[in-house]
């Protein structure tokens, strides 16, 4: 699929695009050209020396804000494939600052859009979060709009050859900003604290969300967002396996902050469809034929949330997840 492909991640230093890089290295994946596109020097410096890749051929490191349109449309002279992980994304911080999440979120999705129409990228792909799925939220706001922009792209395009479609997935474990390394840095702080009691959140690990990303990749169609199918635990029960004799501290709950990930809910699922190992949410006329001949709309009462899912960790899974995080497993 990649094989001969030039390819470009935004937002490439992030936990997703370090994870991706990797990923693509390990697997010794015969791509043409590999254009990490961020911000932040100090970052693709680490990068850079963490993975060994300071003088590998393939890889190029482009400092650049997804602002910037003329540097944007610079980056993607040549590139087959665009994989879109920029993005602001702390709820909280959100609240306070949000014309800057609109400037990141949503009008760097657009310029992001117009630079591929403009230098014949042939797949868009671009990462979404449960937050867009009835945000509550300003960040979730943004990134809903976000989604909004590339799937409507798909109806502009003209005679252009490019397809744009959305994955989205849920709390990838052991992230940059994440729960789980930030409760076995409290570990023996003698408590944990959580924002309410009751909340839960859905489990993705990085090498599966950017697995996940690539069979998107090698899928897609145009005009549909993807989810993988994924399991869920409650982060009082995460608290208890790292350190069952620390203390609960209920903090409230921060701005903006959902109880429960929410990812189909009865307002949305009317174009789900159950696929093996993922859903697909059909949102435009195109998409939901194609769909509709080949798989099964989900039921009428359907929900995916972190609560209700069917794959709900127990204890031992839980234990066994954070030992494969400590060794780099997960």
């Amino acid at each position: 699929m990649l094989s001969k492909k030039s390819i470009l991640i935004t937002g490439g230093t992030g936990s997703f695009g370090y994870g991706f890089v990797k990923r693509l290295i390990s697997k010794k994946i015969f791509f043409k050209r590999l254009v990490v596109y961020s911000r932040d020097e100090f970052k693709q410096y680490q990068m850079k020396n963490e993975l060994g890749i300071n003088n590998h051929q393939k890889i190029r490191f482009f400092i650049g804000d997804v602002r910037d349109k003329d540097r944007l449309k610079m980056a993607l002279e040549g590139i087959n494939i665009v994989i879109h992980a920029a993005a602001l994304k702390q709820v909280d911080t959100a609240e306070y600052n949000p014309f800057e999440y609109i400037k990141t979120n949503i009008i760097g999705a657009q310029n992001l859009i117009h630079s591929c129409f403009e230098t014949g990228v042939e797949k868009l792909i671009a990462l979404s979060t449960d937050k867009a799925v009835s945000p509550v939220n300003l960040y979730g706001a943004t990134k809903l709009c976000s989604d909004k922009l590339f799937l409507a792209a798909n109806n502009i395009k003209g005679k252009k050859k490019i397809k744009i479609s959305i994955a989205r997935y849920g709390n990838v474990m052991g992230s940059r900003g994440s729960i789980l390394p930030f409760f076995l840095k409290m570990k023996n702080k003698g408590y944990f604290p959580i924002t309410h009691e009751e909340m839960t959140r859905f489990n993705l690990s990085i090498f599966e969300a950017v697995d996940f990303v690539l069979k998107c990749i090698k899928n897609l169609r145009g005009g549909e967002i993807f989810l993988p199918k994924m399991s869920s635990f409650a982060i009082k029960d995460l608290a208890k396996v790292i350190n069952p004799r620390n203390k609960i501290k209920i903090i409230g709950i921060r701005p903006g902050e959902k109880i429960d990930e929410e990812m189909i809910t009865v307002n949305n699922n009317c174009n789900a469809f159950d696929l093996e190992n993922q859903f697909v949410i059909a949102e435009t006329k195109p998409a939901y034929n194609f769909y509709l001949k080949k798989y099964k709309k989900v039921k009428k009462n359907f929900l995916y949330n972190s609560r209700v899912n069917s794959e709900f960790m127990n204890i031992n899974k839980l234990k066994k997840n954070i030992e494969e995080y400590k060794l780099g497993k997960y």
